[in-house]
């Protein structure tokens, strides 16, 4: 059973930073890929960004430049660094993993942005 347990999220004001965590309950090589994804209220949920097990990572363009994904293999952790965070980035943030053909999802984190 895969396990993955988001944290990091909160309040914070615009122009400001948080860093999300994803902590996976086995290795996080034994997966094709990793990533994050958010969903606002009414909206779909969206691609933030995600990092294969080799390390090749990708942003959606709203994103890019102010996010970063990242790993500790050592943790068995995918990290979101979140930075110049708007008020349109407002969402729960949920960590995912693919193995083969299974989508596992974690239960999401709660990203307040205030103007």
């Amino acid at each position: 059973q895969v396990q993955l347990v988001e944290s990091g999220g909160g309040l914070v004001q615009a122009g400001g930073s948080l860093r999300l965590s994803c902590a996976a309950s086995g290795s996080i090589f034994s997966f094709n890929a990793m990533g994050w994804y958010r969903q606002a209220p009414g909206k779909q949920r969206e691609l933030v960004a995600t990092v294969t097990s080799s390390g090749r990572s990708n942003y959606a363009d709203s994103g890019k430049g102010r996010f970063t994904i990242s790993r500790d293999s050592a943790k068995n952790t995918v990290y979101l660094q979140m930075s110049s965070l708007k008020p349109e980035d407002t969402a729960v943030y949920y960590c995912n993993a693919l193995r083969s053909s299974l989508s596992y999802w974690g239960q999401g984190t709660q990203v307040t942005v205030s103007s």
